[in-house]
């Protein structure tokens, strides 16, 4: 008698393939956070490193001048004209170039104005994430000076008719300590819904543009409004200091960065802002 040969499988039956694309779908579901986690923590990290170069810039150039950058100057005794906050830095952030071809005219003349500069984008910011580094072909960027230590004195001169925007303290002579004094925070490159944008190294004087100018960067970056911590583009608004990571990062003016939460103290954050309030706190 002879036994029949038994048919070999030819693949996966349809339990077996079910079971296997459930077993996919769950490492997926394990992986996707923690590689979120990972980016969102290197793009923390490049943030930070962004404002800390911007500290050591801030030193630099108080180191030679014995002062720190107004939010608007007017190089008056240079071949510069107008001189906007981030545009007096690029010479210390490695940005020598554009601040070159700036000469004899603008900041933001010879098109310095829609050249992107890595250092002033935070990788987390959602209005740049797009491709949205422009605005009406401006450069914006994902940060902001604070009006009270850069731009808490507006000195009209009138032997050229001239305004500058300027603080009244170099990092020396703070009267609360450059440890207890914010100096730039982050704040969203865009927003849409809003028609506003945070630009880089347009001009931004009181005088000039008008303190509730549609264009002015640091606005908002006031005592008066809280920061928002996490922001999504459709809730930021362009009054608030506003971050997309968890905390949001501060460059003190010392030139260390740290971190604030959402749950940050009003008194806090207004007391921190604050050069010369002689308001003892505690960061939390």
């Amino acid at each position: 008698m002879v036994r029949g040969i038994s048919p070999r499988r030819s693949g996966f039956t349809l339990i077996e393939l079910l079971v296997v694309i459930a077993i996919i779908a769950i490492l997926i579901a394990l992986l996707v956070p923690a590689v979120q986690k990972v980016r969102e923590a290197a793009a923390r990290t490049t943030c930070a490193n962004n404002l800390k170069q911007l500290g050591v810039a801030l030193h630099n150039y108080n180191s030679a001048t014995k002062k720190l950058p107004p939010m608007l100057d007017y190089g008056r005794n240079s071949p510069y004209n107008w001189m906007p906050f981030f545009y007096q830095l690029y010479p210390y952030i490695e940005q020598d170039a554009l601040y070159r071809r700036g000469a004899g005219t603008d900041g933001w003349g010879n098109n310095n104005h829609n050249v992107v500069v890595p250092a002033l984008i935070c990788p987390s910011d959602p209005t740049s994430a797009d491709g949205h580094s422009m605005w009406n072909n401006w450069f914006t960027t994902s940060y902001s000076c604070t009006t009270y230590m850069f731009g808490s004195n507006n000195v009209y001169n009138s032997n050229n008719g001239q305004n500058i925007t300027r603080g009244m303290y170099n990092v020396g002579n703070i009267p609360d300590g450059s440890s207890n004094t914010i100096g730039i925070v982050e704040r969203f490159q865009n927003f849409q819904s809003y028609t506003w944008s945070n630009m880089a190294i347009h001009p931004t004087a009181f005088s000039q543009w008008g303190m509730y100018h549609q264009w002015i960067h640091h606005y908002g970056v006031f005592g008066a409004y809280m920061p928002q911590v996490p922001a999504t583009t459709t809730q930021a608004h362009p009054y608030y200091p506003n971050s997309a990571h968890a905390t949001m990062q501060l460059l003190i003016m010392d030139g260390t960065v740290r971190g604030i939460s959402a749950s940050i103290n009003s008194n806090t954050w207004n007391y921190a802002l604050q050069p010369n309030d002689n308001q003892p706190f505690t960061w939390e």
